[in-house]
């Protein structure tokens, strides 16, 4: 007796060739809605779903496939001579194969459709059927991705459909389901606002195979989020060779730093310029146009930006390209590029060059941890500062208080223990990622001799435990301190800033980055 298949697709890509071919193979097609109609106008024999079921569909199509003749079909165990029974009893044929994707619930989503139609874009009859295949995969292929219709047509015709095959394209069937699933929990969790639910289902779809990991003797995979509809990482690559693990992380951690710039509209008329290396801001300079905020940013430090990459929310123009090109770098992301600077940047062979989306407003506000089998999860860092508070004698003066918002947006993206000393919108020195305080300005001041720090701002992401921060800056005439304050020592440090004529500002916001 000649098998048969059941097809009910939303994507009729090479369908109609996929079903002569099976047809050539000797099977019997049976199908349903607009798969059937287009399979009839291509000159194909396939059955009506209503024909095998003898139910014709109800509810504006919400019931056709969900029949005991249908999952009868696909579920009875062929080994079992009890299912074998009931099946003859119920005048049940078998069905063989399913071949099924799903309504396009997703599309519809990133085409901010209504709430009612995104609804009626909720399959029920697919899912089912394809679960109801995979549980059965010792005995019904399951066919759920239109790059496999060749291969599985080659496997029947070589007589090597085995159960090794038979159970992988029930493992993409399965994975399939459970992301489309994801991404409907994620919608009717949003609706309700349930940012953190019992279940937190969250779904990736693969997106490249990268050089390498971490380190090359790594495997590494970039991963895309469909449910979110634009992401900061959506760049196009105009030169250069493909991006490792290690470049997007650290890309990553630039777009972060220019996005906060590019959120506030105090900046505006101003461009950001970030230099990165692994993943911390090494220099960061605001400028009038991108070459300005380039020179700042490298002169910020010109050692720490070898081989690291730099991110513009600004237009590349020639003379930034000519003195970009002066160093290696890794990466130059920005909004565009003139066609003279391409022109000069992809001289560089090993330079990539992106062109990047609008920065402004694309994250789902969400920060997660992978803990080997657990997950640490947490609202991202989008506060600058609860207030601003003046606790010296000494009062900030307008750039002062300049340099300390524009500090703080920096140094909140920096690994903690963290110091950063800026001056008129450029970093000159930044401390990062050590286990005392002190150690973390001394690691600035001690790596930038060469820098005048008289008049410069210093920003901490966490309190001072004691005054000695206060008292080296003083050592190097920095005029003030911004930082969280919480301390049960902060009276001394307000001390040791009103005895050097140093402001001291308190934010009420603690920055840690881990």
């Amino acid at each position: 007796m000649a098998k048969r298949a059941l097809i009910s697709v939303t994507d009729k890509t090479n369908i109609v060739e996929f079903a002569k071919r099976l047809e050539s193979l000797d099977y019997e097609i049976i199908s349903t809605g607009n798969t059937y109609r287009i399979l009839k106008e291509n000159n194909l024999n396939p059955l009506r779903i209503d024909e095998v079921t003898g139910s014709k569909e109800i509810l504006d199509g919400r019931v056709k496939t969900l029949h005991p003749k249908i999952h009868g079909g696909l579920l009875y165990k062929r080994d079992n001579q009890n299912h074998i029974d009931t099946i003859k009893e119920n005048d049940i044929e078998s069905i063989d194969m399913v071949v099924c994707n799903l309504y396009n619930f997703e599309k519809c989503l990133l085409d901010d459709k209504s709430h009612d139609e995104l609804v009626e874009n909720i399959d029920i009859g697919g899912p089912s059927m394809i679960r109801s295949a995979s549980k059965n995969y010792k005995d019904v292929l399951v066919v759920t991705d239109i790059n496999d219709y060749d291969e599985v047509i080659n496997k029947i015709k070589d007589n090597q459909i085995d159960i090794n095959y038979k159970k992988k394209l029930a493992a993409k069937a399965f994975t399939l389901t459970a992301h489309y699933d994801s991404i409907i929990s994620n919608y009717f969790n949003d609706e309700i606002e349930e940012k953190y639910p019992k279940y937190m289902n969250l779904t990736f779809e693969k997106e490249d195979e990268l050089r390498y990991g971490e380190n090359p003797h790594q495997k590494g995979y970039l991963y895309k989020e469909n449910y979110q509809k634009q992401r900061v990482l959506d760049f196009e690559i105009l030169w250069g060779k493909k991006l490792s693990f290690n470049n997007i992380n650290d890309l990553m951690g630039g777009l972060e730093i220019a996005r906060e710039f590019c959120e506030d509209n105090s900046y505006d008329d101003q461009v950001v310029a970030v230099g990165i290396k692994h993943t911390n801001p090494c220099g960061v300079g605001i400028g009038a146009n991108s070459f300005d905020a380039y020179k700042k940013m490298y002169e910020a430090d010109k050692t720490s930006i070898f081989g690291g990459i730099v991110v513009i929310n600004d237009v590349i123009d020639k003379d930034s390209a000519k003195m970009m090109n002066e160093i290696f770098l890794e990466i130059v992301a920005a909004y565009d590029f003139t066609d003279e600077a391409l022109e000069i940047l992809k001289t560089k062979k090993n330079l990539r060059i992106l062109k990047l989306n609008d920065l402004k407003n694309k994250s789902r506000k969400y920060d997660f941890k992978y803990l080997d089998g657990k997950i640490l999860a947490q609202d991202k860092n989008d506060k600058d500062y609860e207030d601003l508070k003046v606790v010296t004698k000494r009062e900030p003066n307008k750039q002062d208080l300049e340099d300390m918002k524009f500090g703080m947006k920096i140094l909140k993206h920096a690994k903690s223990n963290a110091i950063a000393l800026v001056k008129n919108g450029q970093t000159l020195a930044i401390g990062l990622g050590q286990t005392s305080r002190i150690w973390a300005l001394k690691n600035a001041l001690e790596n930038n001799t060469d820098k005048d720090f008289k008049d410069a701002i210093l920003i901490s992401d966490a309190y001072f435990p004691f005054d000695d921060c206060v008292k080296l800056a003083a050592e190097h005439q920095i005029a003030g301190v911004i930082q969280p304050g919480g301390s049960i020592r902060d009276k001394d440090s307000i001390k040791a800033c009103d005895d050097n004529n140093i402001s001291m500002v308190f934010t009420n916001t603690r920055h840690f980055k881990h």
